[in-house]
């Protein structure tokens, strides 16, 4: 059938089962904008406040269902307002595909109104990005687009429309849906044999899973696998519900913030087996961070094998698959001694939230646990309160868990919020988030109302930027240069100007009524918990220090 482009690229994102696009509109998406209208019955368009709050939509609604993200925006400035949240989407492997519009093609490079060059720009933060020169081409571009974005190491995809290309009449054939290949052309017998013998040899292995784990619906296998050869689990920040919180294999985060058990674990294990993860600078990125263990890691991404960590085998391809064919060779083991010297360390953190009567972020996240057992999605912003978050809520199952980890995208979480609650009416959604970070894309609370989301925001406020300066303390000698906020900010009053409901908590019996209001309320809430400015997270390990070179609170 003859169509426009913009119909053209309609009946492809419907093709391909997108039910959802968030954006912005603009001269150069003017046409998209008509078709949309006309197939306003199989599209939704989620409007927002800001082509930022467009792209963390988007990439929430990816977190936590599973598909494709898609925002549109125009040329120009909307282009370039989408680049922060493709850059989060990219450094956290999250499958997007952002449309942009651009001046008409005898337009191009000649500093046109609104024009830049955002293939250019977004190059080095895309998996893949495309500019659409020929009508004929544009359904297999989109086509393409969907697939790379989501094979092998999903990550963002930007296609660029020139105007006159969104207009211009071509032929459509529907087609079925791309088919996502998972990547096992390397998990070969002579790997798996490698890695098996390894594991078991072992008398004192390690697991740290990372965000691989949930983009490869791989929980249940790691669990399993975790099980036979009986090994603690730690889970990285964007591994959080990817293992059970509850399963008595379990240590909790690793890394700079991550729990005694897990950093310990690492350190004293004679194997860490890697799956799924990137050996970031947060967790470890150096062999010296590893006493002299043996090292595997299992990971789709062949560029990520001996990047920042020299390994002793390796097997490369898709986790899920990768470990249903390790599973039979592998011993199932009993390492009791090992088991329990991690459970020590688990048992012997001190629990000081119950010595204190003022506000504490674990006594927030004690009654968000009691009013949600772990089914609520939590999203976050990013700084203390996404540490605390990470570290105090229930997290029992995948995908239910959203957060900016390698870039730290402040003014994240309300954008995330908005997309998961738009993928998941159902569900239960929270963004936590801090004061100074919620400030950032506070004006998608609009967003929010005009879209019946009735997400719940809950701002852990400590009138600071806590996480700079809780650095400022310990590094720079209590140089507290521009981390505090005295900005006056009305919360209350503010999310009941964009229509919310508003509420103060100043003392912990307010806390538990309010939640449960906000839980039953239709329209967006947010609840302002205010916390001592010089709370701090911990366990912490500085900077550039040894995994098990740990700072507890009762050191400080």
């Amino acid at each position: 059938m003859l169509l426009n482009g913009s119909e053209i690229l309609i009946q492809c994102l419907i093709e391909q089962g997108v039910d959802t696009i968030f954006g912005y509109p603009g001269g150069a998406v003017l046409n998209i904008y008509d078709a949309l209208y006309k197939y306003r019955d199989d599209i939704r368009h989620v409007l927002t406040c800001h082509e930022q709050g467009a792209s963390h939509a988007a990439d929430g609604y990816a977190r936590s269902t599973g598909k494709v993200g898609v925002c549109l925006a125009t040329s120009g400035p909307g282009a370039t307002n989408l680049v922060t949240g493709i850059a989060t989407a990219y450094m956290d492997s999250i499958p997007m595909v952002a449309i942009t519009g651009n001046v008409t093609r005898p337009l191009l490079g000649k500093d046109s109104f609104q024009e830049v060059d955002i293939t250019g720009i977004t190059l080095p933060i895309t998996k893949h990005n495309f500019m659409v020169r020929d009508i004929n081409e544009l359904a297999d571009i989109i086509r393409e687009a969907f697939r790379i974005a989501q094979e092998g190491r999903p990550g963002p995809v930007l296609v660029d429309i020139p105007k006159d290309i969104s207009a211009q009449k071509g032929a459509y054939i529907k087609q079925e849906p791309v088919k996502v290949k998972r990547k096992t052309e390397f998990i070969t017998d002579k790997a798996l044999d490698e890695v098996a013998k390894l594991i078991n040899q072992s008398s004192k292995p390690f697991i740290y899973a990372g965000g691989g784990i949930i983009r490869a619906d791989a929980s249940e296998e790691l669990m399993e696998f975790a099980e036979k050869i009986d090994s603690p689990t730690a889970t990285s920040l964007m591994c959080m519900g990817g293992f059970p919180v509850t399963h008595p294999l379990f240590t909790g985060m690793i890394g700079m913030h991550g729990t005694k058990a897990s950093n310990l674990g690492a350190w004293e294990c004679d194997l860490l087996i890697a799956i799924g993860s990137r050996f970031s600078d947060r967790v470890i990125s150096s062999n010296s961070n590893l006493e002299g263990a043996k090292i595997i890691h299992l990971d789709v991404d062949p560029a990520e094998i001996n990047k920042n960590v020299k390994v002793d085998a390796s097997i490369i391809g898709d986790v899920r698959e990768t470990l249903r064919k390790l599973i039979p060779l592998v011993e199932k083991k009993n390492n009791n001694e090992w088991t329990e010297k991690i459970k020590g360390y688990k048992d012997s953190v001190k629990n000081l939230n119950s010595k204190k009567e003022e506000l504490t972020p674990e006594f927030l996240f004690e009654k968000i646990n009691d009013l949600t057992n772990g089914e609520a999605i939590i999203t976050t912003e990013v700084g203390q309160h996404q540490m605390w978050a990470s570290q105090f809520y229930k997290h029992m199952k995948p995908k239910r868990f959203v957060t900016s980890g390698g870039l730290g995208t402040m003014g994240f979480g309300l954008g995330a919020a908005i997309g998961s609650k738009v993928g998941n009416p159902d569900k239960l959604v929270i963004n936590i988030a801090g004061d100074g970070s919620f400030a950032m894309n506070c004006n998608e609370l609009a967003t929010a109302y005009a879209q019946k989301a009735p997400v719940i925001t809950i701002i852990v406020n400590n009138n600071a930027l806590g996480m700079v300066r809780q650095w400022q303390n310990f590094f720079y000698e209590e140089r507290y240069s521009h981390t505090s906020i005295n900005r006056g900010t009305n919360f209350v009053k503010l999310v009941e100007a964009y229509g919310g409901k508003g509420y103060l908590v100043e003392k912990r019996e307010e806390l538990e009524p309010v939640l449960k209001e906000a839980i039953n309320s239709s329209v967006p809430v947010v609840i302002d918990y205010r916390v001592h400015e010089d709370k701090k997270v911990f366990p912490m390990v500085a900077p550039g220090a040894l995994i098990n070179q740990i700072i507890y609170e009762e050191d400080v």
